[in-house]
């Protein structure tokens, strides 16, 4: 020790404003956007407007299936506690914890009130990752290596394959399935707009329509994982508690979405095709074909 610090440990993994995984995936698909408002003027009378919504909306569905996969706010939950900052040390500190699940890891968040206390700079961002191909266990082992702070390794230690709340497993393969599905529902989302283009617009719908279906499956593999017994996780007499976080919400907004543009294509293709050929910009001729 060196006034009451480790000199010897790495530097701790600092808040960042925003995901960079994120920003690029939003980057590229609003440069699409604005490459598609560039020749809206080329297109002719009313169907401007339709062409116009086909293509944000499809670009939307898209962002959104392919953002969340690298997410980490599935499942969030936030608790202000007076806490051990140290091993050993009987020095307490008013801190921000932060717990946010993804499909692949867990991030856990520690946040000082004021950032500044007993001579540190406390703001943290720990990533563990559960994902196949990576060892939580041995991320966890190398947080203890480091000597990071005791909150953060006291939440850690709750998803280790060792620890008794035994959620590493579940969460794991819940996970991997969601994933899974999702990706299944980006090549399909993909299909459909190819569909949609050629114009084949009955079997885009059903494309619409099974993409709706796998991202809703993708809620329900991590339903069955947000649902199972936890330990509680306590400072004192504060208890940090999760609940669902926006990837949650704004896959299932997007899932009923896709549901309802699918059933709608579907619907006036048997009632009224010549409504849905308006929409799509197309001639009788066209259509027919």
């Amino acid at each position: 020790l060196w006034n009451g610090s480790f000199p010897f440990y790495p530097g701790a993994h600092a808040c960042f404003p925003f995901d960079t995984t994120r920003a690029v995936i939003i980057s590229v698909f609003l440069s699409v956007l604005v490459t598609f408002i560039i020749i809206l003027p080329g297109i002719r009378g009313r169907g401007r407007l339709f062409w116009f919504l086909r293509i944000v909306m499809g670009l939307f569905v898209g962002a959104v299936v392919l953002t969340i996969q690298f997410t980490r706010d599935w499942e969030t939950g936030w608790v202000t506690a007076n806490t051990s900052y140290k091993s050993f040390s009987r020095a307490l500190v008013n801190v921000d914890v932060g717990l946010h699940i993804g499909l692949a890891g867990v991030n856990i968040t520690l946040v000082g009130n004021p950032m500044n206390q007993i001579n540190e700079t406390i703001n943290y961002n720990e990533h563990f990752a559960w994902s196949f191909g990576a060892d939580y266990d041995h991320s966890y082992s190398e947080a203890l290596e480091r000597g990071l702070p005791s909150p953060i390794l006291y939440v850690a230690e709750k998803f280790t394959t060792q620890s008794a709340c035994s959620v590493h497993g579940q969460y794991r393969i819940s996970g991997h399935y969601a994933s899974l599905t999702l990706w299944m529902a980006f090549c399909t989302w993909l299909i459909s707009i190819l569909l949609f283009s050629m114009p084949i617009l009955l079997y885009g719908g059903y494309m619409l329509l099974l993409t709706a279906a796998l991202m809703l499956f993708s809620l329900l593999f991590f339903f069955t994982a947000r649902n199972t017994p936890k330990c509680p996780i306590q400072f004192g007499p504060a208890s940090l508690k999760t609940d669902y976080g926006g990837s949650f919400w704004l896959t299932l907004a997007t899932g009923l979405l896709c549901l309802l543009l699918g059933l709608a294509v579907i619907i006036l293709n048997s009632v009224q095709p010549e409504k849905l050929k308006l929409v799509f910009n197309l001639d009788k001729g066209k259509g027919e074909e």
